[in-house]
Parts: C-alpha cells; structure tokens; sequence
C-alpha cells in the first residue's frame, strides 16, 4: 500500500503539471487574446488565483506522497498508526 502512495504522488505531481498547462494555455491566454474587455476578468482569475491554488495543491500532496508523509505502519499493540518523526 505505501508503493502505492508513492507512485500516485508521481502521478498528483504529472497531474498538477498537465492542469497548469491547461489552464494558462487552454483558458487564460485565449481570454487575454480576446479583443473583448468581458473577457479579462476570467483570464485574470484563471491566470493568477486559479492556476496556483490548484498547481500548488496538487503539487504539494504529490510531493508529501511521494517522500512518504503518508505512510502507515503497523503496529500490534495500537493495530495501525502514522509515521511519527
């Protein structure tokens, strides 16, 4: 099971990169392109609150994933608990 955590945290990571790419280069920058002004408001949110909360997020539990924060082992006497450092 902890394999298995670490292998999706590669995959949160893939992830939060294929979301920033999408959303700069499918959302944002055709909205700031556009010759209409309603249209800057939604590149403006897409550009710099969106894509860092979501690119951070994932990149963040990817990361923790990854490095092993979520590791659980067992012990007899508690059955199951979380690494403690």
């Amino acid at each position: 099971m902890n394999q298995i955590r670490k292998i999706l945290g590669i995959v949160w990571i893939a992830l939060a990169l294929v979301a920033g790419y999408y959303l700069i280069v499918s959302q944002a920058i055709p909205k700031f392109e556009s010759p209409k002004p309603e249209d800057r408001i939604p590149a403006i949110i897409y550009a710099f609150i969106l894509t860092p909360i979501i690119v951070g997020g994932l990149s963040v539990f990817g990361y923790y994933a990854l490095t092993g924060e979520y590791e659980i082992y067992e012990d007899s006497e508690h059955h199951m608990h979380i690494k403690e450092d």
